[in-house]
């Protein structure tokens, strides 16, 4: 099993929920944005049905708890949709019951093709309720409900919310079994994995962290930068330089995360011969009026400083003082740490083959004009 890691806890954030939890305290670490994992168009959705139902929304629900438990009544697609618009936290168990009797009811019963998935896991993110989401999604019952990626990348995000690291592995262990879309490593879930592998920085986690690399890599399977610099940094946690620099091999130097990570796995290892260079070529690239320009963490370059003391040369301490100076100058050198920047919030749109909050998919010709805006850390 692996041990949950509080070195570094996140900042404590409020949410306030009017229900029968009172006030919901959360201490919150969010990696994707809720425009990422499409919650906004939920919030869009939730707020046009709450308004429908404003003058009977309580005797809906009572309506929805009778159906729950009486044999002969249907749970239908439409009240379903409703509920889950509709759910307030003390609604949660209601929530649950109403899918699995939706799930119960014979196939035949139901024509209806809405993707239920990602809008009950947005519905749970939203209310913040991990641990229903969890249960809902393990229950055996409920097999095949969530058999989407992005269902999945949303469960996941809510888990790291709470830091539940150990749940995220059981989800991805899922993920893996069931291979939706033919892929065994879906770029969003895998990004979240490894997320949670470097928050809880440990031999066990490094060791599952290098198990999923190296099938990855028997596969021919390239994984995103953000997945890629995630292993990267751990790997420098841990106390393997090597691994890092070689999980970067196939990713473009001119990504902040990937150059610094570079620079520092070099100098860990001692090859600072090696790691000058790759201080020296962002001042090929940048101008001081440049917007943009290609920085080094002050924590890179204190590593590096320490690695050329130590290494006791001369010609390479007096290049490095040439290099750092230069980098000063040219205001290349930032405050901001790896940390920070490789944790900040996910912020892209995405491309899913996912039909998102059960709305029909668009024509090709849009669908084509989509464009998914890239992470840029």
């Amino acid at each position: 099993m692996f041990i949950k890691s509080v070195k570094n806890p996140p900042v404590l954030c409020l949410r306030f929920l009017v229900s029968s939890r009172s006030i919901h305290a959360t201490r919150v670490l969010k990696l994707y944005s809720p425009a990422a994992l499409g919650i906004d168009g939920y919030l869009q959705s939730r707020k046009r049905i709450k308004d429908q139902f404003s003058n009977f929304s309580d005797k809906f629900r009572s309506k929805m708890k009778d159906f729950v438990f009486e044999p002969k009544n249907m749970i239908f697609t439409e009240d379903l949709k409703n509920m889950v618009h509709m759910a307030e936290p003390a609604d949660l168990d209601l929530v649950l019951n109403m899918i699995k009797k939706f799930n119960s009811q014979n196939n035949e019963f139901r024509f209806g093709s809405f993707i239920f998935g990602p809008v009950v896991m947005r519905m749970f993110h939203f209310l913040d309720a991990p641990n229903e989401a969890l249960k809902c999604f393990e229950d055996p019952d409920n097999n095949s409900f969530f058999d989407q990626q992005v269902s999945y990348q949303i469960l996941l995000d809510l888990l790291y919310n709470h830091e539940m690291y150990e749940e995220m592995y059981r989800v991805f262990e899922k993920v893996q079994e069931k291979q939706l879309n033919m892929t065994k490593f879906p770029k969003y879930p895998l990004i979240l994995i490894l997320a949670a592998c470097y928050k809880q920085n440990t031999p066990k986690s490094m060791e599952y962290a290098s198990k999923i690399w190296s099938e990855m890599a028997s596969v021919g399977t390239i994984p995103v930068r953000r997945a890629a610099t995630f292993f990267a940094a751990l790997a420098l946690k841990q106390g393997a330089p090597h691994a890092a620099l070689e999980s970067l091999s196939m990713q473009k130097q001119h990504y902040v995360t990937v150059r610094n990570i570079k620079a520092i796995a070099l100098a860990d290892m001692g090859r600072v011969d090696d790691a000058l260079p790759v201080l020296r070529a962002v001042m090929d690239n940048d101008t001081p009026e440049q917007k943009g320009k290609h920085t080094f963490f002050e924590e890179t370059i204190s590593k590096v400083r320490n690695a050329v003391e130590k290494a006791g040369n001369k010609d390479i301490q007096k290049e490095f003082e040439n290099i750092e100076k230069a980098l000063r100058d040219r205001d290349l050198i930032d405050s901001q740490t790896l940390d920070q920047l490789l944790t900040s919030e996910i912020t892209f749109v995405k491309k899913t083959n996912e039909t998102p909050r059960g709305m029909p998919r668009l024509p090709y010709g849009q669908r084509q004009r989509r464009r998914s805006v890239e992470e840029t850390v």
